[in-house]
């Protein structure tokens, strides 16, 4: 894996040491396990704006639920 350097300023550094000494991984991964945990949590915020726009038009919400019910999605959830 090829890697690069960042620039953080030392409190940044020092909470990204003390995340990657708890877990015992190393500083890499902790790095790339925040940046993707800030992706998921950035995509689930643009979900929930997404869900209150489509709430607050009756007829979309309607919409969405109707063909929520008739959609078949395999995710395992029941």
């Amino acid at each position: 894996m090829k890697t690069t350097t960042i620039r953080v300023d030392r409190e940044t550094h020092a909470r990204l040491l003390e995340l990657s000494e708890a877990t015992g991984d190393t500083l890499t991964k902790t790095v790339r396990d925040a940046a993707e945990a800030l992706q998921r949590l950035r995509f689930g915020l643009r979900v929930q704006e997404e869900l209150a726009a489509l709430k607050s038009d009756p007829a979309a919400w309607d919409d969405y639920l109707a063909q929520a019910e008739t959609t078949s999605v395999s995710d395992g959830i029941s």
